[in-house]
Formats: structure tokens, sequence, C-alpha cells
């Protein structure tokens, strides 16, 4: 997958932006299928649907190469602990939770490190008051 590709995805309608990041789950690499994933579970309709997509992508950065994929885990952690929390699962939502706060430190101080950080701070907000 080229940048080019997941950039012209994130500009399109839902359904070719579907296209798109579905063909690169299934022609890309390690790292492209990861972040084909991470983006198809946010367009999805569905908390299961969301949660499937979310799972892959997990999967496929668990199975990478540890140097390409590092930065990935906060956000699939949080991503994955917000789709449980809403489903209800909230021992898992307090799992992954703890997962992405334990690999925050792999982000910068920049923009995406906070949007990060504080998706991590309502989520654990929500959490609390459940």
């Amino acid at each position: 997958m080229s940048r080019e590709e997941l950039a012209l995805a994130m500009t399109k309608e839902p359904a070719e932006a579907k296209r798109i990041l579905l063909r690169l789950w299934e022609e890309g690499s390690a790292v492209d299928r990861c972040a084909a994933a991470h983006f198809l579970a946010d367009r999805q309709d569905e908390p299961r649907d969301e949660l499937f997509w979310d799972l892959r992508a997990l999967d496929v950065a668990q199975a990478a190469d540890p140097a390409e994929v590092h930065g990935f885990f906060p956000s699939l952690h949080l991503n994955l602990a917000d789709v449980y929390r809403r489903l209800g699962d909230f021992a898992k939502a307090r799992e992954h939770l703890a997962a992405a706060e334990a690999v925050i430190d792999t982000l910068q101080d920049d923009g995406y490190g906070r949007m990060i950080r504080g998706g991590l701070a309502r989520v654990a907000e929500k959490l609390a008051e459940s």
C-alpha cells in the first residue's frame, strides 16, 4: 500500500473508501493490512463489525515486525477498549485500556500522541462511570 492510496481512501465517500481499504487489506504487507483494518474498523456502522476489524488489525500488528508497527499499539488498544466498553464488556475494555497505557510512551508528545492520550482519558472516564 502506498501512503497515497491510504490518503486517497480517507478522502473518498464511505463506500469507495471501504472498497479501497478492503483491497489494501487483501493485497498489502502486514503494515498495510494493519492500517487498512484499523481504518476499516472506524468506518463500520455497528460496534460488532467495528470489533471484528479492530481485532484483525491487532492480530496483524502482533504478527508483524515490531519495529514497523510499534506506534500502532496505543491506538489499536484504545479502539478496542472503546468498542468493548460500548458493547458492555467492561473487563475486556479495561484490559485494552491497560494495554494502551502500557505502550503509550511509544508515541511522541505531538498532535497524534495528544489525541491518543486524550482518547485514553475519555475511555477511562467513561469506564469509571460504568
